[in-house]
């Protein structure tokens, strides 16, 4: 769906941030491959291209370019400035540790799950996600967390901006049946992602809620299938992860 904003959008200011997400998107790209997908001429999209490598937003490698490490000094400065960030990276760190696992730390921003924190432990799988990443909600256990909590006309704004796209044969692409399971997760106080985003892996994800009962985000622990089953998946993790919540809210409270 069309952004309601759009119309107040500077087009070159857009246009730039477009080709930086396609360099994303596709590693690296010359002049040629990029004028495949925007209706600019190939001076234009030089020019861009030029300014940004020139303010070291893109490296020139050839005649191939791509996203530049100056990115990520935004982002850090991004992430460091999130409060919850600091408060909580601590007791990841530890959790992953304690279960040998993949533990996470996620916010919603946009109508987005972006990871602020993740931590590996002894025995953790490794995954396409990273520090950063965008992630839809609908689809994985922390983005359920979080939806459990959120106003119900918000979910639907949310729902309505990015859609409900399956990444595997469990995600929920139904929006009455999305709503059924948000009441499941706020009823049980944890969220249960059954291979839903990525086949072979199972993650448990709790809300981080503040002392005004608003969710500042969901801290999860995830692993492969064959070490999530039955209690440790339903019981031992959601009250880890619980206990964990609680210290990470008190902190938030008194910090």
């Amino acid at each position: 769906m069309a952004d309601s904003q759009s119309s107040n959008c500077v087009k070159t200011a857009r246009t730039t941030f477009q080709i930086l997400e396609a360099l994303k998107r596709k590693n690296e790209a010359t002049v040629t491959e990029l004028t495949e997908e925007f209706d600019l001429s190939k001076s234009s999209l030089h020019n861009y291209l030029n300014t940004l490598a020139k303010d070291e937003y893109v490296v020139k490698d050839g005649k191939s370019y791509r996203v530049g490490l100056k990115l990520l000094d935004l982002g850090g400065h991004a992430r460091h400035k999130q409060r919850l960030y600091e408060i909580a990276k601590s007791e990841i760190t530890s959790l992953a540790e304690e279960t040998g696992e993949l533990t996470n730390l996620l916010v919603e921003e946009h109508g987005k799950g972006i990871y602020l924190h993740r931590a590996h432990g002894a025995d953790a799988v490794k995954t396409d996600s990273y520090i950063g990443q965008e992630v839809y909600l609908h689809n994985t256990g922390l983005g359920n967390a979080i939806l459990a909590h959120l106003p119900r006309e918000r979910v639907n704004e949310i729902l309505d901006r990015h859609g409900m796209p399956a990444s595997t044969e469990n995600t929920i692409t139904n929006r009455t049946e999305l709503f059924e399971n948000l009441d499941q997760v706020r009823e049980n106080g944890y969220a249960l992602d059954d291979e839903a985003r990525v086949k072979g892996l199972r993650c448990v994800a709790v809300p981080i809620i503040n002392n005004n009962d608003e969710v500042e985000g969901a801290i999860s622990v995830s692993g492969p299938t064959s070490r999530f089953q039955d209690e440790r998946f339903r019981e031992i993790f959601p009250e880890k992860l619980q206990n964990v919540a609680n210290v990470i809210e008190l902190n938030i409270t008194y910090t």
